[in-house]
């Protein structure tokens, strides 16, 4: 790849990786808010620290890019 073409996939990539950190945290803390553990016995739902990394989580497996090219028809 070139320079220029391996700074605008940098970008993309950067811009998606942020998407999904950002996404997946208010995922996870409004399933806290909204939904939570109030007696304290659940070990993600219970805490919103951790409802927030869990959602975090998720939130860079859905938006990990791939190499996948599309075909053109």
């Amino acid at each position: 790849m070139e320079p220029i073409e391996m700074n605008k996939y940098l970008s993309k990539m950067t811009i998606r990786m942020g998407a999904g950190i950002f996404l997946g945290s208010m995922v996870g803390f409004g399933y806290y808010y909204f939904i939570g553990c109030d007696s304290g016995t659940c070990a993600i739902t219970s805490n919103p620290i951790n409802s927030m990394i869990y959602g975090t989580v998720m939130g860079i497996i859905l938006f990990w890019p791939t190499n996948q090219k599309k075909e053109k028809s």
